[in-house]
């Protein structure tokens, strides 16, 4: 017998980011990376999805399908396009976005800041030095006063690990730079930005008489596994990849403990810096040493990732070991760009967490429509929802009516599983 009944009070949604849906010359950090000519596909977050001017389209879609909760973004650069500047009509834009998912009962997440920067932002050298997490929280204070009892939950900073590492290790983000010292200094700024962002968000809410505030950062996290567990070196270096990547970060994140190489900056109390657990998972990593790599003969998506379900409840576990709170797959999704095995990936994972013990009590699929992919650009397609960027007509795929499906029934049953998901088949990489 397949199939799964999802956890008690468990809600379902989508995440996305600002700069990856929006769309529009605005003046920030990614439109600047594509410019200079670092998207494999040549293609810009100008054009994106249109999101910006057809949002009223697409979140009417989203419930269609049945949407109970939202993660959207905020575009710093579109509200504060000049330093200290505001931009009310953006700001307008956003509080109507997020009152419209009010009204038809689709719970909007917001994430603060998601990889992109304002150039004013970037061009003052942004999380390089601590100086700068003051234009941070100005920006944070607008926006928690702008939307007001509108919006009680807020994730302060998206993958605060692969911002530094991409942007400042492997160079192939901006700002570009290749330096193990800037990671690592990088990570411990936003870790100070995060905690201040968490204390600031509390004290906002709770003057503005709003309850039920919960406020988290989003953990980029994947299982690192030695190429050869018999090997102690690649044991070694798993365990080492990991801190370095993502155990430290959390640990300091949100406790404000200092774990090595993170240190606390700021000097914040030890205490607890998050009210749920923000899981953003993808993929496993194997290693041989520093560094991750893809094993043979495993199942991949369209960018070579391996698709490892059971990582999704491995990492949650370790997360939920340093502050057992409620967990939030805040994002959780695959490139499939002809939605040939999507189905099977979102049976394989909400199947793997509704059968755990965690209290897992949201799941947003990554992502709702097709969009930018960073520096992918448009060629790698995550969404439920398949976008022509020509003519930006959106067409639900096969995946998205089985997640619609999923929402209603509360899981998914024996017909649904023949119907969506015993025909398709994962693809080995060897």
């Amino acid at each position: 017998m397949n199939g799964f009944t999802l956890k008690e009070g468990m809600l379902l949604g989508t995440a996305s980011a600002a700069t990856q849906i929006e769309g529009g010359e605005t003046d920030h950090s990614w439109l600047d990376w594509a410019h200079r000519g670092f998207i494999a596909d040549g293609s810009t977050p100008a054009r994106a999805d249109g999101h910006y001017r057809r949002w009223q389209e697409d979140d009417a879609l989203m419930e269609t399908l049945g949407l109970q909760i939202a993660r959207i973004g905020v575009e710093w650069a579109r509200v504060e396009p000049k330093e200290g500047e505001y931009d009310e009509e953006a700001l307008a834009h956003y509080v109507r976005e997020v009152e419209w998912f009010n009204d038809h009962g689709i719970r909007p997440l917001v994430t603060l800041h998601h990889f992109t920067n304002p150039m004013w932002f970037e061009r003052k050298g942004a999380f390089e030095k601590r100086e700068n997490i003051a234009d941070f929280l100005r920006f944070v204070d607008k926006m928690v006063r702008v939307f007001g009892a509108r919006v009680n939950e807020y994730i302060t900073i998206n993958e605060p690990n692969v911002y530094a590492a991409n942007g400042y290790y492997f160079g192939i983000w901006p700002p570009g730079e290749r330096s193990l010292f800037k990671t690592i200094h990088v990570m411990n700024v936003l870790a100070e930005a995060h905690i201040d962002a968490y204390g600031l968000i509390h004290v906002l809410q709770k003057q503005m008489g709003v309850t039920g505030t919960r406020v988290s950062y989003a953990n980029h996290v994947r299982v690192f596994a030695p190429k050869d567990p018999q090997n102690i070196l690649h044991r070694f270096f798993a365990r080492l990849t990991e801190r370095f990547f993502q155990g430290s970060l959390s640990k300091t994140m949100g406790t404000g403990k200092p774990s090595f190489p993170i240190r606390n900056f700021g000097r914040a109390p030890h205490g607890l810096y998050c009210d749920f657990i923000a899981v953003n998972y993808y993929t496993r990593s194997t290693v041989a040493g520093f560094g991750d790599g893809v094993r043979q003969g495993v199942p991949v998506n369209d960018m070579g990732w391996e698709i490892y379900p059971q990582g999704i409840v491995e990492c949650a576990q370790k997360l939920y070991a340093i502050h057992p709170l409620p967990v939030y797959i805040t994002e959780n999704g695959t490139c499939d760009n002809r939605d040939e095995f999507r189905c099977r990936y979102l049976y394989d994972h909400l199947q793997a967490l509704c059968t755990c013990g965690l209290p897992v009590e949201r799941y947003y699929h990554w992502c709702f429509t097709d969009n930018f992919e960073w520096t992918a650009g448009e060629s790698a397609r995550f969404g439920l929802v398949h976008v022509d960027y020509e003519t930006q007509q959106r067409a639900v795929k096969r995946s998205g009516l089985f997640y619609r499906d999923i929402i209603a029934a509360g899981g998914v049953t024996e017909e649904m599983y023949q119907e969506y998901v015993e025909h398709q088949q994962y693809r080995n990489n060897g």
